[in-house]
């Protein structure tokens, strides 16, 4: 059964890490509800993202295992429900702020 499980990746601040990111969510056929990317604030050369997907549990620890394959990708670490997602969004929105 499909549910909802927030996705924090670490990783180089690389213009194409966003897309390859995106492309193997697209390659499994994740649909992603929400997104958050920012730059790390003491080195603009780091650099993650927050998502908000939906999927089954099985997927989203085949997408976990993906993601740290990839070079630019330091850590993926997913939690179940969109919690995180929500106050990891607004610490990182009040960051910019």
């Amino acid at each position: 059964m499909k549910r909802d499980y927030t996705i924090e990746v670490s990783a180089d601040n690389n213009f194409s890490i966003l897309n390859r990111i995106i492309n193997v969510l697209n390659r499994r056929r994740v649909r992603i509800k929400k997104l958050v990317a920012h730059e790390d604030e003491n080195d603009f050369r780091r650099g993650g993202a927050t998502m908000l997907l939906h999927t089954t549990p099985d997927m989203i620890e085949k997408v976990k295992l993906q993601l740290e394959k990839l070079i630019e990708v330091d850590s993926a670490v997913y939690y179940e429900g969109s919690e995180v997602y929500s106050e990891n969004s607004l610490k990182n929105s009040k960051q910019v702020a």
